[in-house]
């Protein structure tokens, strides 16, 4: 097995829906947003059934990885354990990350979501290998998150935490090079690549900000 654990060039960080894709194949939008680099994909789907969520898992595993691009599954352990996925991302209230780790093995990547400061000092304990720092703006795609970080909260953070900060919520071209100005290792986008009506060419965009 892959120990996808020594990747460390998430940069662009899609995050999957399909309901942003303007009715493109999942699949195409993908990897349209891996040839303008892309440097992780995670798969989201809270509405589809687990053998739906599986086969799709799947069907991105099977080109993904090839092309040493990791898949991380969103909450379900199941599903990324038998799609194969390169690792699982879990919120605060989804299966506690030391049970991730225990489940998906030392090779996996663990990824945690965190919200607010005490979250992101306890996660420094865990054995995980980045946090989603969510959401740093306020964003139609996470409702059910607390108060943005924003600029201010991400310098905060790279300033307290020693872990790879993957900054997430309502991030696009104009406001990218601030995040990562504020201390961000990596962009997680949801709308800016799913709804771009040239996935490649907006992943591309992003990707020219980190260096």
């Amino acid at each position: 097995m892959k120990h996808w654990r020594e990747y460390d060039n998430y940069g662009v960080y899609l995050v999957t829906d399909r309901a942003l894709c303007l009715g493109r194949p999942l699949d195409d939008v993908v990897l349209a947003a891996v040839r303008g680099g892309a440097g992780a994909v995670q798969l989201r789907e809270k509405q589809a059934s687990t053998r739906e969520f599986l086969e799709l898992a799947r069907a991105l595993v099977s080109r993904l990885q090839p092309m040493g691009i990791p898949l991380i599954i969103n909450d379900r352990a199941d599903i990324a354990l038998a799609s194969g996925a390169a690792g699982l991302h879990v919120g605060q209230s989804d299966l506690p990350p030391e049970d991730a780790r225990r489940l998906m093995g030392e090779n996996a990547i663990i990824g945690l979501s965190v919200e607010t400061r005490e979250e992101l000092l306890a996660a420094e304990k865990l054995d995980i290998d980045y946090v989603g720092i969510s959401p740093v703006f306020a964003t139609p795609t996470k409702t059910d998150t607390r108060e943005p970080w924003g600029l201010s909260g991400l310098r905060w953070a790279r300033e307290h935490s020693p872990l790879t900060l993957v900054a997430i919520g309502g991030i696009h071209r104009k406001n990218a090079a601030s995040v990562l100005e504020a201390g961000a290792h990596s962009l997680a986008v949801v709308s800016e690549i799913c709804s771009a009506p040239d996935p490649e060419k907006a992943a591309e965009n992003l990707r020219a900000l980190l260096g």
